[in-house]
C-alpha cells in the first residue's frame, strides 16, 4: 500500500494531480479541499490511500491525515464508494463533517451533493457512536500496537512509506517498535522520526 507520495507537482486539476516522484508520475484523485491548498508548482507531499479494484489500482491523495482517515472511514460504509467519499470531503471541512455526524444533523448532511436523506441517516447511524463530543474519532484499544503508543493504521502507513523509500519492511517495523511515540503524533511527524533513526 502506498501511504505517502512526495515529489514535484507535474499537473494539477480540480479532481486530480500528477506528482513526479523520481521520474515516475503518480496520478492521485483529490477532494477540492486539497486542491485549493496545493501550490501550482514545486514540491508537494500527500497522504494517500491505495484503492484496489478488479480492473484498476487507484490512488487518492489528501493534504492532511485527518482527511485521509475520514475518507477510509467513509468508504467502509455500505453505499459509500471512493468517488462519493471524495465528493463529501470536497463540500464540507473534515471538522464540520465530524460535528454534523456527532450532532445527528441529517439536514446538513443530506444537503451535500450526492448525499440523500437515506445516506445521511446511514452516516449518522454507523458513525455517531465513533465520534466523541469534540468531534473526533477516538482510538479503540484494538487499534493500539504492542507498545501501546501508536495507532496500528498509522503504523502500517508509516511502514508502507518507508518501504516505498527503499527500506526493508522488517527493519522499518523494528525502528517503529524501538521509538518512544507519544499519542497524537501525525504520520508525517512519525515518519520524520523514523527516518532520523534510520540515517544515524
Amino acid at each position: 500500500m502506498i501511504a505517502l507520495v512526495r515529489g514535484t507537482m507535474a499537473y494539477k486539476s480540480t479532481d486530480h494531480v500528477i506528482i513526479d516522484v523520481g521520474g515516475v508520475g503518480y496520478r492521485l484523485s483529490i477532494p477540492l479541499s486539497t486542491f485549493y491548498s496545493l501550490p501550482e508548482t514545486g514540491e508537494v507531499s500527500l497522504f494517500t490511500h491505495t484503492h484496489v479494484r478488479e480492473d484498476a489500482l487507484l490512488l487518492y491523495g489528501f493534504l492532511t491525515l485527518e482527511e485521509k482517515n475520514l475518507f477510509v472511514i467513509l468508504i467502509g460504509i455500505s453505499g459509500v464508494g471512493p468517488k462519493l467519499a471524495v465528493n463529501i470531503l470536497s463540500h464540507i471541512p473534515a471538522g464540520d463533517l465530524k460535528r454534523a455526524i456527532a450532532a445527528g444533523d441529517i439536514k446538513r448532511l443530506s444537503g451535500l451533493p450526492g448525499i440523500g436523506k437515506k445516506t445521511a441517516e446511514r452516516l449518522v447511524l454507523e458513525l455517531k457512536d465513533k465520534v466523541g463530543a469534540a468531534g473526533g474519532f477516538p482510538v479503540s484499544p484494538e487499534t493500539i500496537n504492542a507498545a501501546g503508543t501508536m495507532n496500528s493504521i498509522l503504523s502500517d502507513d508509516v511502514i508502507s512509506a518507508l518501504v516505498n523509500l527503499g527500506y526493508k519492511e522488517n527493519l522499518a517495523r523494528k525502528v517503529l517498535e524501538s521509538m518512544e511515540l507519544t499519542p497524537g503524533l501525525t504520520m508525517e511527524e512519525t515518519l520524520k522520526g523514523a527516518l532520523k533513526v534510520l540515517i544515524r
